[in-house]
């Protein structure tokens, strides 16, 4: 799901820039040699633990901020529900059993009007499965069904935690080339200069290169997306899987130009080829086609 990425990445961006500068105030490093070169084996060590503290710190916020950002009104299965909701959480209920999740995911609705739906949590114990009241206006249960199968695949297969893990090892080498590159801007100006360029270059050359970095964690989630596709079918039945792909193609077909490229659920739209490296979901004819082939 785009917002779940989008979640993970952002909350990553701001804690890698927020560690970097409390460190840096604070002259914790010890990469650079009395020389003034570099010590490449300290900085390795150093931009490994940053990178993989960053991460893991932005998985258990990954949940909390989903709720913060989106507005997510979380369900009680035991409250006063209406019918639609008590039947979203049943559903989610029923799938999570029938994938073995111990735990039934916090489940959750916000108001947009995009059809939209996300899963996202540091843990299978600690999940959250959120659904937009434009998803449940639009789609038909069976479509539902298919969706949320789909976000409770993600869950059980553990793609938070892998995905934490490949941007451990991408912030790792985030950090470790920004750093590279900052010395080497502060060594092109006056030795009284160097330290407040070193300082600003770092957290530059972090934020461009973190983005560039993020198409490496694209990747492996267009990769996630087809296995997500296929728990879904095996959870709530490959008719119901394809079923709610096909909807969600049918109704980004009724949008107009302007709303499909805002439309996030299950990558609606896969944009243009050229930004195709920036996707987080893989073409939606192409999923369409790899499910029913199956």
């Amino acid at each position: 799901m785009a917002k779940r990425i989008f979640f993970f990445i952002l909350t990553n961006i701001l804690v890698l820039v927020t560690i970097s500068i409390i460190l840096s105030l604070l002259g914790i490093g010890g990469y650079i040699n009395e020389q003034g070169g570099l010590n490449m084996g300290s900085l390795l060590a150093f931009s490994a633990v940053i990178g993989f503290t960053g991460a893991f710190i932005s998985l258990a916020m990954s949940r909390w901020m989903a709720k913060k950002m989106m507005n997510v009104q979380v369900l009680d299965p035991h409250g006063n529900l209406s019918s639609e909701e008590r039947e979203l959480v049943e559903m989610v209920d029923r799938l999570s059993k029938a994938a073995g999740l111990m735990h039934m995911p916090e489940v959750g609705i916000y108001d947009s009007p995009e059809v939209n739906a996300f899963a996202t949590g540091p843990s299978k114990k600690r999940s959250l499965v959120a659904v937009s009241t434009g998803l449940l206006d639009n789609m038909d249960r069976d479509a539902v069904e298919g969706v949320v199968a789909h976000e409770v695949a993600h869950i059980a297969n553990g793609d938070m935690v892998t995905m934490t893990l490949l941007q451990g090892v991408v912030n790792t080498f985030v950090v470790f080339l920004s750093r590279i590159a900052a010395w080497a801007a502060s060594r092109l100006v006056k030795e009284e200069l160097a330290p407040i360029v070193h300082f600003i270059a770092v957290i530059v050359f972090q934020i461009a290169f973190s983005i560039l970095g993020s198409m490496v964690v694209m990747a492996y989630s267009r990769y996630r997306e087809y296995h997500a596709d296929r728990g879904g079918a095996d959870l709530a039945g490959k008719d119901k899987m394809v079923h709610a792909l096909q909807s969600l193609k049918a109704y980004m077909n009724q949008a107009n130009e302007g709303e499909a490229s805002s439309l996030a659920t299950l990558k609606i739209s896969s944009g243009k080829k050229r930004m195709m490296l920036f996707s987080s979901h893989p073409d939606l004819d192409d999923r369409i086609q790899r499910l029913q082939a199956q």
